[in-house]
């Protein structure tokens, strides 16, 4: 009896107890079963009535340095399993070691089937050169087991492997069936092919984050230089994750704990790249109706001045990706993004009067770890933040849902005027920072991911290098022709996170005006030296006065507080990189704030500078800690008090140092700015207080006369480069009677030539006018004295050109001709031509105006194309010759080609033919096709017909438009149709319809015959289409890199996204393709709404040709006009027999027909990307 009951204890053991495995056959031969999918489906019913433990295994072989203990450690420590809906609970070995368990085993089973996980594979794990093994265990207690939802994916931090296809399959249990990896790749279950990682991310069950120590044991690896210290104020669980710190008039620290990072709450993801860019299946809501987080603004107070924080309390909770906070103008500015919210609090109780009021929307939140941040008082009174390089913002007022938005892709700094409401692009480009920072005199800073530099100085209006491969987009500009680099540095390790220029009073003397940064990769503080380099500033590194030997120290927030110490955020995080926060290596719940300061400092007991009256504010601006001078700004911008303005008008006149600068700004926030203390305060001896006089005068963006006057004599002699970069800035904003005499003046200062700004901000003020004000651009090169500035001749010529070149409409291109006339000297038509040569670099010089050739020809520019245009009889036997035997030089053959068919060149009809009937190379054949299309001649549609199949598939809509050009040739092209030569369903139908504007009976019955629905579909029908697959694109994952091949198959042919694409159709980038639903109608239905500007004509000339397509340009001799196939046709007015604006739009229906369910993904998965997509 004893005996059996053993038999029974041990049995009940090993069938309860997960620890302790069924002593099935090592050795058992598996069955390769297919994943995804539940194990009663496959191997022909086999495991059907399976219940309980089984195990699945497959293999893989790494990249090397996922496995390479001496590689760079992010790549070992970014490898994760993702697993979800396993049916029910599972456990994951590789190579034989347990990696983790989601669920539990019998007899406390607990089902883990609902959870997503994404486990961290230890570094180690992984072997080189092996395929690793990875088991995975299953219990399924009951109902259909096995993966019933993606197949598991491995990846690392740029690449992945989808562990799709047949896996071995093992019923029963045995822990020897976690193996160790094989040496060579087994027969099945192996997988070794890696793609760029795209597969859609969300938050893990369970996180893996680092190792860490407890706040005592983290202090003690701290050191520091020797006359300095650092404290601990607050550790968790009273923080988590600290992001930004802002410190109130009661000197209460306001910090913002970026809990719910990285993934925001309530959203899906639909598609990502790599970079971990992202793209959701809806725009959050704001609060309260918002989807609740775990972030919060907490305020925390020293209440008896023993430097202490003492009292907390939770301002805000439940908030959803909320990046920082400020206090002003009655109540609390939260930056949420998509949202600026304004908390009204008038009593100052910390507790919101109302709900939150949304003042701007649009802000990118496509990458969280970049999201727009570091909202701060400027000055001015506006409000300044940054947003970061992975993220694209259409922003607008939130108060305005149909105002059109300002579009910005990647790196920017923003700024909004709360009183007017007013919000605009301060500068684009920078590095991906969380950091703002504007020093005692107003400039504007932020730190930097990269290496090299300190960080990034802006200036208004500036646009600045964003880093590589374009993947952060263009600058809006796209005749920028060049861009501002960030703050000269020596060469040095990324990066320097935020920074503040320490402007305290209670640091040592050999740290004022000096820069402070945090470093988080490195784990320290970097004391930096910043010294003027002309407009711009250059840094030198000090040392590095505060540093940890703890893995977990990531310092990501620096602020100088009400006492003159140094204040920094630490996310206490071992692993810092934004890939593997998304991968589930980050405790949301971790963070440290310390306080780095003077040995012999003591604390500060900070009075309530709210309850001072207006004029005790205005000694505060004699305080020599920076942050006193501005909380008494705010303030006294809060008040507006006017009573006040006499002092501060005696102070700016009196003073010449910083007490003249902040009474002036105190002035402008008290509403006393005018123009009348503008012209006194242009003449101050204080270059800042003139700095800040031409940037608020151009707020406004208009001028008086006498003003216009007073700048222009500002630009004439201002010695200070700042000054003068701000007057390039300023008049850029102004009109061009402003504009363009003070560009006349700075660019007579010689010692600009090589600054780092000034040249391209003076090009910037004259670009800003070339379309607007033409004439009055033209006007400044009549005076040969402007053609002689060295700035004019190094930076403004060559740009300018190239500018109306880039743009190259017809008025363009005759201006281009006028700067040629007006050109002084060959020195400078030299510099001309070099600049429209490399505009029109790879591009026809057919359909130039006469103008422009002769004025190219006169410059010296006697290409043989341009002689041709001339009439130079020499020149068209050189092309004809090249024509009849063509020699390698393509792009030559391609030019001769047009321009003989632009001048309808009798001679060059035979080889032309010739031509067309041999070659098979698609350009040859478009630009055969096109020019051809100008002879009224039955051998062209002939010899089309006759080459018909062996077209090159890019090249088939060209030559049916060509083919449907001409009645006689429509006709030759419907009877090869109807002999069955062409399929008639081959034919797109918006080319059978204009095959039915000749007005001719036998092409109407030929259609009739061969296409019995010419209309296309109905609306009805259309409308079932966009439900169809709107609703298609909310299920499953998309591959952007896919989409993106797809888009350049089908779409760019006609439109133009990041830069690539052909410009027939509106460009797309600023479109707003979030919007799925909006696409899809205009896609689907492009007629329903046409663009302005985008209006189909159709032309018929006197000689029976036919064209459709869009008003690319005119003018009052010809017409161009642009087709579905993107090709040109220039015709001459004169020969215009009618011209009529049709109802239909160009883009044909029908476009998302042949593409499967998958490929609708895709493809909208990359219209969808808010930046450019690259492997």
């Amino acid at each position: 009896m004893r005996f059996f009951c053993l038999i029974v204890f041990f049995t009940l053991i090993h069938v309860f107890n997960p620890n302790v495995l069924l002593a099935a056959d090592s050795d058992s031969t598996p069955t390769l079963i297919q994943v995804p999918g539940t194990w009663e489906a496959q191997a022909d019913g086999k495991f059907s009535d399976l219940d309980g433990f089984a195990w699945y295994r497959c293999y893989v072989k790494v990249p090397k340095n996922w496995a390479d203990m001496t590689a760079r450690p992010l790549w070992r420590d970014s490898v994760t399993l993702s697993i979800e809906k396993l049916a029910d609970a599972h456990e994951v070995y590789i190579n034989g070691t347990r990696i983790g368990q989601i669920g539990s085993f019998p007899p406390q089973f607990e089902s883990g089937y609902e959870n997503y996980q994404r486990y961290k594979v230890p570094p180690g794990t992984l072997k080189i050169g092996q395929y690793n093994t990875i088991a995975i265990r299953v219990y399924n207690q009951n109902g259909p087991g096995g993966f019933r939802g993606v197949p598991p994916i491995l990846a690392g931090y740029f690449l992945e492997c989808v562990l799709k296809g047949k896996w071995e399959f093992l019923p029963g249990d045995n822990q020897k069936w976690a193996i160790a990896g094989l040496e060579t790749k087994p027969n099945a279950a192996a997988f070794d092919e890696f793609t760029p990682a795209t597969s859609t991310l969300k938050r893990s069950t369970k996180l893996s984050p680092g190792r860490r120590l407890a706040p005592e044991k983290s202090m003690e690896l701290f050191e520091t230089d020797g006359d300095m210290v650092v404290e601990q104020l607050l550790t968790e669980p009273m923080i988590g994750q600290p992001l930004f710190m802002s410190f109130d008039e009661r000197g209460r620290m306001w910090v913002v704990q970026y809990r719910q990072y990285p993934y925001p709450a309530g959203l899906k993801v639909l598609s990502r790249n790599k970079y971990y860019r992202m793209e959701f299946d809806q725009v959050p809501p704001p609060p309260p109706k918002h989807f609740p987080g775990n972030d919060r603004i907490t305020i925390h107070e020293d209440t008896n001045g023993d430097g202490k924080f003492d009292e907390h309390k939770v301002f805000a909770g439940n908030l959803n990706i909320t990046t920082s906070v400020v206090k002003g103008r009655g109540g609390v500015w939260v930056l949420n993004p998509p949202y600026l919210m304004f908390y009204p609090d008038k009593n100052n109780d910390d507790i919101p009067d109302a709900d939150p009021e949304v003042h701007l929307s649009g802000f990118g939140i496509s990458d969280t770890h970049s999201a727009p941040n570091s909202l701060q008082w400027g000055p001015d009174g506006w409000l300044y933040m940054v947003q970061g390089s992975n993220v694209v913002s259409h922003l607008k007022n939130g108060d305005k849902p149909k105002a059109k938005s300002i579009y910005c892709e990647g790196p920017a700094i923003w700024r909004y005027h709360p009183e007017t409401k007013r919000y605009e692009l301060f500068a684009e480009g920078g590095g991906n920072a969380f950091g703002l920072e504007v020093d005692a005199e107003g400039r504007v800073y932020s730190g930097h991911n990269g290496g090299g530099t300190r960080g990034f100085y802006y200036v208004q209006g500036g646009y600045y290098e964003k880093g590589t491969e374009r993947k952060y987009g263009d600058v809006s500009n796209p005749y920028a022709f060049g861009l501002l680099p960030y703050m000269k540095h020596s060469a040095t390790p990324r990066f320097s996170h935020a920074l503040v220029k320490y402007e305290g009073d209670t640091l040592p003397e050999q740290y004022l005006g000096k820069l402070l940064s945090v470093d988080p990769l490195h784990q320290y503080l970097v004391f930096s030296k910043i010294e003027p380099l002309g407009s711009s500033f250059q840094t030198e590194d000090i040392g590095f006065p505060l540093r940890s030997t703890d893995f977990g120290f990531r310092p990501v927030e620096i602020k100088v507080g009400p006492d003159g110490a140094v204040y920094v955020a630490d996310f206490y995080e071992e692993f810092i990189a934004h890939g593997q926060h998304y991968q589930g290596q980050v405790d949301p719940n971790s963070g440290r704030i310390y306080r780095f300061k003077a040995k012999n400092a003591k604390p500060r007991k900070v009075e309530d500078l709210s309850k001072k009256t207006t004029r005790d504010l205005l000694e505060l601006l004699k305080h020599s800690n920076e942050w006193h001078r501005r909380t008494a700004l705010r303030l006294i911008g809060d008040r507006k008090d006017q009573s006040v303005l006499p002092i501060l008008k005696q102070w700016i006149k009196e003073d010449e140092g910083q007490l003249a600068l902040e009474a002036f700004w105190a002035l402008n926030l008290s509403q006393g700015f005018d123009e009348t203390i503008a012209e006194a305060t242009l003449k101050h001896d204080n270059p800042m207080v003139r700095f800040w006089t031409v940037r608020l005068l151009g707020d406004d963006m208009v001028v008086s006369t006498n003003m216009r006057q007073k700048l222009v004599e500002l630009a004439t002699e201002e010695p200070n480069a700042e000054v003068r970069g701000q007057l390039a800035a300023t008049v850029r904003r102004l009109p061009a009677d402003v504009c363009l005499p003070v560009v006349d003046a700075l660019v007579r200062f010689q010692e600009d030539i090589s600054d780092p700004h000034q040249p391209l901000m003076v090009w910037w003020a004259l670009e800003s006018k070339a379309v607007s004000d033409r004439d009055q651009v033209i006007e400044l090169f009549q005076n040969q004295e402007f053609w002689k500035q060295p700035l004019v001749q190094s930076t403004i010529l060559e740009r300018l050109i190239r500018r109306y070149a880039t743009a190259g409409t017809r008025t363009d291109l005759i201006t281009c001709a006028r700067l040629f006339e007006l050109a002084p000297d060959s020195v400078s038509r030299k510099t001309l031509m070099t600049g429209f040569e490399s505009s029109f670099k790879g591009q026809s010089l057919a359909g130039l105006p006469e103008a422009l050739v002769q004025a190219l020809a006169n410059a010296g520019g006697g290409s043989t194309t341009l002689q041709i245009r001339l009439g130079n009889k020499q020149a068209l036997q050189i092309a004809l010759e090249v024509l009849k035997s063509p020699g390698k030089n393509r792009g030559q053959l391609i030019e001769y080609i047009q321009v003989l068919g632009e001048l309808q060149e009798p001679q060059a009809l035979r080889p032309m033919l010739k031509l067309l009937s041999t070659t098979n190379d698609a350009g040859l054949q478009t630009g055969l096709l096109v020019a051809l299309q100008k002879f009224n001649q039955p051998q062209v549609a002939l010899t089309i017909l006759e080459r018909y199949s062996a077209i090159t598939a890019d090249v088939l809509e060209v030559a049916q438009n060509t083919l449907v050009s001409r009645k006689d040739w429509t006709r030759a092209f419907l009877k090869a149709i109807e002999a069955g030569q062409i399929e008639s369903k081959a034919i797109p139908i918006d080319i059978v319809r204009k095959m039915t504007i000749h007005q001719d009976q036998q092409i109407a019955a030929l259609v009739a015959k061969h296409w019995k629905e010419v209309q296309g579909a109905s609306n009805q029908q259309m409308q079932a289409n966009i439900a169809r697959i709107s609703n298609l694109l909310k299920t499953e994952k998309s591959d952007v890199y896919h989409g993106k091949e797809l888009y350049q198959k089908n779409c760019a042919k006609c439109h133009i996204l990041f830069g690539e694409g052909k410009r027939v159709g509106p460009e797309l980038t600023q479109y707003k393709r979030d919007d799925s639903l909006r696409m899809l109608m205009h896609i689907i239905n492009p007629s329903a709404e046409i663009r302005e500007g985008y209006e189909t004509y159709l032309v018929i000339t006197e000689d029976g040709l036919v064209v459709s397509g869009f008003l690319f340009d005119q003018d009052k001799q010809i017409v161009v006009i642009r087709g579905a196939d993107g090709q040109n046709v220039t015709i001459k007015r004169e020969n215009i027999d009618e011209m009529i604006k049709q109802p239909k739009s160009l883009m044909p229906e029908g476009l998302l027909d042949k593409l499967s369910d998958q490929d609708l993904r895709d493809l909208f998965g990359f219209l969808r990307s808010s930046q450019p997509v690259f492997k």
